[in-house]
C-alpha cells in the first residue's frame, strides 16, 4: 500500500519547480498547474523506502522532483524483477490509476528522493480538461509500451554479454556520471545489475571482470566508470 503516512504539505511551487521542463506537466495549462501546487503534498523517501506496493491501488500519480527510483516486480519465483529506473522529472503510478487496476509493480527509492503526490481526482480532472497534458500522458504510454518491446526482443535475441554492456549505457543515459565525466551517477548492487540485464548475478560479475580486462570499465565496490564507451557501445551490438 502507498505510505500515506510519510506525505506532508510543504511541496515545491509546480511553474518554478526544477523538473518543471523534463515532466509530462510542461505542458500543462497555467491555471492546472496552480491546481496541482495548491493540492499536492511532498515527501522525502529515504534511501530503500517503499513509496507503494505491487498489489495495492492508487490513490494518485508520484511526480519525482529530486532521486532515483527503481521499479520492481515480484517473479512467480518470488525473486524480485526490476523493470524501470526513474529520475527527476519522471511520474510513477499513472499505469494502473488509468486502468483503474493495482500498481504491478513495487516502487522504491535508489537514493534519498523528494517526491510529489497528486491525487487521483485532480489528476483526471485535468486530463478531461487540458488536451495538452493528455497527449503527453498517451505519448508517455507510448513510449513505455515501445521500451517493453524492445527489452523483450534482446531478451530473447540479445546475449548475456552485449545486454550488460547495452544496460551499462542505458544507465548511463538515465543518469548520466559524476562530476568526474566517467563515473556512472548511481550505485546499484550486482544482483540488481542482473536483475536489469536477466541473468544470474554470477555471470554479471564474471562479465563485469571480463569488461575490465578488456579495458571497457574501472570497477570500484559499487561504482562503475565508463573509460571506453565506444568499445562498450561495440559490444552492445548498438547501430551508430
Amino acid at each position: 500500500m502507498v505510505n500515506k503516512n510519510l506525505i506532508h504539505e510543504g511541496a515545491p511551487v509546480c511553474q518554478t519547480c526544477a523538473q518543471k521542463n523534463a515532466s509530462v506537466f510542461c505542458k500543462a495549462k497555467v491555471e492546472f498547474l496552480s491546481e496541482i501546487t495548491t493540492q499536492k503534498v511532498s515527501n522525502t523517501f529515504k534511501k530503500g523506502q517503499t513509496i507503494f506496493n505491487e498489489g495495492s491501488y492508487p490513490f494518485g500519480v508520484f511526480c519525482i522532483n529530486s532521486g532515483k527510483v527503481k521499479l520492481t516486480h515480484l517473479g512467480d519465483d518470488g525473486k524480485e524483477q526490476i523493470i524501470r529506473l526513474l529520475k527527476g522529472g519522471d511520474i510513477i503510478g499513472y499505469r494502473a490509476l488509468l486502468s483503474n487496476e493495482r500498481y504491478s509493480a513495487t516502487a522504491v527509492a535508489l537514493e534519498d528522493t523528494h517526491i510529489c503526490f497528486i491525487p487521483k481526482e485532480l489528476f483526471i480532472s485535468i486530463l478531461k480538461n487540458d488536451a495538452a497534458l493528455t497527449f503527453e500522458m498517451m505519448k508517455l504510454l507510448a513510449d513505455e509500451l515501445h521500451k517493453t518491446e524492445l527489452k523483450m526482443t534482446h531478451l530473447a535475441q540479445k546475449p548475456v554479454r552485449e545486454r550488460l554492456a547495452e544496460i551499462l549505457l542505458f544507465i548511463e543515459e538515465t543518469y548520466g556520471f559524476e562530476e568526474d565525466g566517467i563515473t556512472l551517477n548511481v550505485r546499484l548492487s550486482r544482483e540488481e545489475i542482473a536483475n536489469l540485464v536477466g541473468t544470474a548475478t554470477e555471470s554479471t560479475i564474471r562479465l563485469l571482470s571480463e569488461f575490465k580486462r578488456d579495458n571497457m570499465v574501472e570497477l570500484d565496490g559499487k561504482k562503475i566508470k565508463i573509460i571506453n564507451q565506444k568499445k562498450l557501445a561495440k559490444t552492445a551490438n548498438l547501430q551508430d
